[in-house]
């Protein structure tokens, strides 16, 4: 090949590869912003219902939307070609990551505050990300890790800003840290997977192996499930929107991103959070939220500008 078409090919590549991060990106952010969601609509759930029954109603009703899901979109062949070819023992470990996940978060704010708890599971996870993806021979660059820092601490001043009870105990600190230590697993090896197969097919299996080991484990922490019928509309949103189609925009978005950095950008989900609580449950946070809103913000900016900037070099 000439010097002249390689130079071709090489400036006609960039910016495909930036195309297919940028799109990543967006995938990312738009399911962290569904996720985001949670809190608000948890808020008009009814109090009988317990929080370890909400997040298995989750994983089951978003297991169901993507059969619905791929029933519409995939051909049988399709799946059944995707399912003998699907790297099983990684499906299962991320779907038992995605169940623990579930019980080790609600168990953390149970034990701890919403607002520790939530601060230790969602801003230890870009951490754990990052030293799992060393740990796996993939370092990540310095500028993700300063912007992925500066993020981790903004998100714990937005969250630990908006003036809720705080409160702290070692089991929660434990519980919490596990479950960022989940969710960041799960990524990773959900970037390995849809990777290789189908996105829609992969986020079912592992949806429903984490139904399967929460079931139990639900049962036993909680009891028999109670739930009035007005509370099902908020269940159904949970399980639809704020899980199904929000797992499945991330699983779409880990194949343009590294696996640490969709964890990093699920930082945007407390952004969303802070924003509805002002706009429909009307709180009125102090000036440390602000701060921690832009310093996350700032933050994310560097990830993804590092991103961008590793994909332009992988090409």
């Amino acid at each position: 090949m000439s010097a002249v078409s390689e130079s071709a090919v090489a400036s006609s590549s960039s910016p495909t590869v930036a195309v297919g991060t940028a799109r990543g990106i967006a995938f990312v952010v738009l399911a962290a912003m569904l996720w985001g969601t949670t809190g608000t609509a948890q808020s008009f759930a009814p109090t009988s219902l317990s929080p370890y029954w909400v997040g298995y109603f989750r994983l089951l009703i978003a297991s169901a939307f993507f059969i619905v899901f791929i029933g519409l979109t995939a051909r049988p062949a399709r799946v059944g070609s995707t399912l003998a070819h699907l790297n099983w023992p990684l499906a299962i470990l991320a779907g038992v990551c995605m169940g623990a996940y579930n019980l080790t978060f609600f168990a953390g704010v149970k034990a701890a505050s919403v607002a520790v708890g939530t601060a230790l599971a969602v801003g230890s996870a870009p951490i754990w990300a990052g030293a799992l993806q060393l740990f796996f021979g993939r370092k990540p660059p310095r500028a993700w890790w300063f912007g992925t820092l500066l993020a981790v601490i903004g998100g714990a001043w937005l969250i630990l800003g908006r003036g809720s009870a705080v409160r702290t105990s070692a089991s929660g600190i434990a519980f919490c840290l596990a479950a960022g230590f989940s969710y960041a697993l799960y990524a990773l090896a959900n970037k390995r997977l849809v990777r290789q197969s189908d996105p829609g097919v992969v986020t079912w299996v592992v949806f429903s192996v984490g139904a399967l080991l929460a079931l139990p484990l639900t049962w036993a922490l909680a009891g028999p499930v109670q739930l009035a019928g007005s509370g099902w509309w908020v269940v159904l949103f949970l399980g639809v929107v704020a899980t199904g189609v929000a797992y499945l925009f991330f699983s779409w978005g880990l194949r343009g991103v590294s696996g640490a950095t969709g964890v990093s950008l699920s930082l945007m989900e407390p952004v969303t959070a802070f924003v509805l609580a002002i706009a429909v449950v009307h709180e009125r946070p102090g000036w440390a939220a602000y701060v921690g809103l832009l310093l996350l913000l700032s933050g994310l900016a560097l990830v993804i500008r590092a991103e961008l900037r590793t994909a332009r070099c992988a090409a």
